[in-house]
C-alpha cells in the first residue's frame, strides 16, 4: 500500500467529474487500499479518487465505523437541513459552515464489486455528500454562500501568493 500527495485547489482535476469503474478488479481493490492509507494519513474521515489524481468514481470513508468504500456511489436520498463546520484535504486547514440535508443515503458497489448501501444522519450523511461531491467535480467551496465563497477565494489566493515567497 502506498501513501499519495493529496491534491489541492485549484487542481483543476478537482473540478472534472469522474469515470465509472467498469469493473472491480484487483487493481481497484489495490486503488481502495490505498486510498484508505491516504485518508487515515491526511487525517481525514473520506477521500475521493480525484484528490489523488485518480478519475475514477470511487470514493472511501470512516464515519466512526471503520473504513468503507463505495464504487460508483449514486447519492440515492438525502433530506433534513445540518450547517456544520465542514473542511476538505483539497482545501487544507480551512473549515466553513455548510449547510447539508442532515441525512444521505448512497448506494454503489463494495471492494468486491456486490451492491451496497450506506445511509446515516450527521457525520456519515454528510460524508457521503461530501465525497460524492468530489466525484462530480464540486468543491465544498461551491457550497458556500455567495459572499463566503468570495472572501474564501480571496484568502486562497493570498495564501497561494504567501507561500510562493517574494519574486
Amino acid at each position: 500500500m502506498a501513501v499519495f500527495p493529496i491534491r489541492t485547489f485549484p487542481d483543476p482535476v478537482l473540478r472534472m467529474p469522474a469515470r465509472a469503474v467498469a469493473v472491480v478488479d484487483d487493481e481497484v481493490r489495490r486503488l481502495i487500499d490505498d486510498m484508505i492509507e491516504t485518508m487515515y494519513a491526511a487525517p481525514g474521515v473520506g477521500l475521493a479518487a480525484p484528490q489523488i489524481g485518480v478519475g475514477l468514481r470511487v470514493v472511501v470513508f470512516d464515519a466512526g465505523e471503520g473504513a468503507q468504500a463505495l464504487v460508483n456511489p449514486v447519492l440515492e436520498d438525502s433530506n433534513g437541513s445540518w450547517v456544520y463546520e465542514e473542511g476538505c484535504l483539497s482545501v487544507p486547514e480551512h473549515y466553513w459552515g455548510i449547510k447539508r440535508a442532515s441525512f444521505a443515503r448512497a448506494s454503489g458497489l463494495d471492494r468486491q464489486g456486490r451492491a451496497v448501501v450506506f445511509a446515516g444522519e450527521e457525520l456519515l450523511g454528510r460524508v457521503l455528500q461530501h465525497e460524492i461531491d468530489h466525484i462530480e467535480g464540486v468543491l465544498l467551496l461551491s457550497r458556500l454562500p455567495r459572499r463566503t465563497r468570495r472572501e474564501a477565494l480571496r484568502e486562497l489566493r493570498e495564501e497561494a501568493l504567501q507561500a510562493q515567497g517574494p519574486r
